[in-house]
């Protein structure tokens, strides 16, 4: 067999399909009806004489395998990922049995050297670029805006009409009207928003666009369009002066700009160093994975396939998109091409990331108490707060389960960055 999957022999021999014949005719007893007994009431000794024996021999058979299949897999310390194929080989009633159990095993975890992996963990401050664009968003925002008699230009916000069409046909997404846009942030197509600098309000033109060969929307990706739009007003916006009175009118917290810079600072360093710990962790588990030994088992790979592609199906929906626009869009032959070069690769990793983190906590003897599950538990139902279903899900043994398992591999990853910081 393979790493992830075992065959078993197994023999029966008179005393064990003795035994399960005893238990097999309790079972049919109850069925059974005999002149001078109630239904469900005849003795098993009774009832042997009145049960069809082919069917005696076959419920004798299904215990027998049953039981047998359980007690072998314990007795070997194997633990099944799904039920055991069960293949009969030979059988004479009451004599002999002789069946083979194969199933997907959770296989033999061989770690590598968890305390020496060589990532290092990039530790980043907030630049004065950082704490600048941060201070340029927070002036575009509070910054005053009037209409202006002049062409638009680079900066400016618009108020705009528009209809895009597609080989003389308007095409869905393309029309709006009483549209707000800032020149230059982007937003549009390239040549979009260059196309509008120029005009003045009350324009009307054609905008001669081409879609980039990677949209979203297959219908357009590299189509020929033309937008017909309309100038209806031009505002310019006046920046605030960076001071001490833009300080205090951005948080009421602060009095002077020094101040205020030294919170984004803050902020931003804060921010960084969380996402810098989230990479090396990452990079710590990929890196594990890497000088481990974790096979993977295929029904532990199939389920995580199917997760992928449920999460995927489900988030393109919400931009609109179908999974056949998807692989178009990404040049993958088919769905097929598609699974085995980009979904099955992602599965695999999840499983191996599973296992190999969960053999490092039975290593490291990482337990998550009762009192850190229950905390763990009402920071959720804290979380969900105006969502009682949600709340009552929290309850059930099923949810608490998938609690207890993700605070366990937090705790098992938090350890792997520590020993190797």
């Amino acid at each position: 067999m393979s790493d992830t999957k075992v065959l078993l022999t197994i023999t029966l021999g008179k005393e064990e399909l003795g035994a399960a014949e005893q238990v097999a005719l309790t079972k049919l007893a109850r069925d059974v009806k005999v002149p001078g007994f109630r239904k469900g009431r005849v003795p098993a000794s009774v009832a042997a004489k009145h049960v069809d024996p082919a069917l005696l021999a076959q419920q004798t058979a299904d215990d027998a395998l049953s039981k047998a299949v359980a007690e072998a897999f314990l007795a070997e310390d194997i633990q099944a990922l799904e039920r055991p194929a069960v293949e009969l080989k030979k059988y004479v009633p009451g004599q002999e049995m002789e069946f083979t159990a194969e199933a997907e095993v959770l296989p033999q975890i061989k770690l590598g050297n968890y305390k020496k992996l060589g990532v290092k963990r990039k530790l980043e401050k907030a630049t004065d670029k950082d704490v600048g664009e941060i201070l340029d968003r927070m002036r575009e925002g509070m910054a005053e805006k009037a209409s202006v008699d002049r062409a638009a230009k680079d900066g400016d916000e618009v108020v705009i009409d528009f209809v895009g069409k597609k080989d003389d046909i308007a095409f869905d997404g393309g029309t709006a009207k009483d549209y707000t846009l800032k020149l230059g942030s982007n937003s549009f197509i390239p040549g979009f928003e260059s196309g509008i600098v120029g005009h003045k309000t009350g324009e009307t033109f054609d905008l001669k666009l081409a879609f980039p060969k990677d949209y979203h929307v297959a219908d357009l990706a590299g189509a020929d369009v033309v937008f017909t739009t309309t100038l209806k007003e031009v505002k310019e916006a006046k920046l605030p002066e960076l001071n001490d009175d833009f300080a205090k009118k951005a948080d009421k917290r602060f009095k002077t700009l020094k101040e205020l810079k030294a919170d984004i600072e803050r902020e931003v360093s804060d921010q960084k160093e969380r996402q810098s710990l989230d990479t090396f962790k990452d990079e710590l588990v990929s890196k594990l994975i890497d000088v481990s030994t974790v096979p993977v088992p295929a029904v532990l790979l199939d389920d995580q396939v199917r997760s992928i592609e449920q999460d995927m199906t489900q988030n393109l929906m919400y931009q609109g998109l179908t999974i056949e626009q998807y692989i178009t869009n990404k040049k993958f032959s088919d769905k097929d091409d598609w699974r085995e070069k980009e979904v099955i690769p992602a599965a695999t990793k999840r499983v191996q990331a599973g296992l190999v983190l969960s053999e490092l906590s039975k290593v490291e003897k990482i337990e998550a108490s009762a009192d850190e599950l229950a905390d763990h538990i009402n920071l959720y139902k804290q979380q969900y707060a105006s969502n009682p279903d949600m709340v009552k899900r929290f309850d059930e043994p099923e949810a608490q389960r998938d609690i207890a398992n993700r605070l366990l591999t937090e705790k098992t990853v938090d350890r792997l960055a520590e020993v190797n910081s």
